[in-house]
């Protein structure tokens, strides 16, 4: 599962990193994104590729009560083209969730210690996320869900699943806004190669959402 991320690089290197002409509202570093909250977002239109902000947390356009997408905030790679939830997003409805790491926690004896992850190589990157678009009456959201698939041998040591992080040569063709055969889309997912991984411990601060400051990010090391 993935249930907290980061997104802490300078709104220029974002635009650079993903080829966008602009961020359409304020942007603000992020040290600690929850479930439930307005994420960074890229989807194409059909004319050029456009960030705004999707609520972490998929409502199925059917869904009569919008606390389902608290239940909908990742879905599982291997499944999620059989899906009901999640089969018309697969076939139509790809994004990319900016990102600069993730948390996660891992056991250790009779405790949980939560590390932050990141690629080796580079400094942003892309999460294969799902889109949606839920009315009812006069109520609208955009929301979203991060796909997970099981854990490579790195993120075994700390968890048994991981976000789907998309190769930057992937993610043009993620976005590419054409309608997809469900299954199709799936065989794309079981493709993709993994770049490798770090990781560092971090303070127990990211284990409520409310704290939201460098001290997130910063070595379990630096803090004692």
């Amino acid at each position: 599962m993935c249930g907290r991320f980061t997104l802490t690089a300078p709104e220029k290197e974002i635009l650079f990193e993903f080829g966008l002409h602009d961020l359409p509202v304020d942007y603000m570093p992020r040290f600690n994104i929850a479930p439930g909250q307005n994420i960074w977002s890229i989807i194409h239109d059909g004319e050029r590729k456009r960030a705004g902000l999707l609520q972490w947390g998929l409502i199925p356009p059917w869904a009569k009560d919008p606390k389902i997408g608290y239940k909908m905030i990742n879905a599982r790679s291997e499944t999620a083209h059989e899906k009901p939830s999640f089969k018309h997003s697969m076939s139509k409805k790809r994004c990319l969730i900016i990102a600069d790491s993730f948390y996660e926690w891992k056991k250790e004896k009779e405790k949980k210690q939560p590390v932050r992850i990141f690629p080796q190589d580079r400094k942003l990157f892309a999460f294969a996320g799902l889109w949606e678009k839920w009315k009812q009456e006069e109520e609208e959201r955009f929301t979203c869900t991060i796909l997970t698939k099981e854990a490579n041998e790195f993120m075994g040591r700390i968890h048994e699943r991981m976000p789907v992080i998309l190769p930057k040569s992937m993610e043009e063709e993620w976005i590419k806004p054409v309608k997809r055969d469900p299954g199709e889309v799936h065989q794309f997912l079981e493709q993709l190669t993994m770049e490798d991984l770090e990781s560092y411990p971090v303070s127990t601060l990211v284990n409520s959402a409310k704290n939201e400051s460098k001290d997130c990010i910063r070595p379990l090391t630096e803090m004692e």
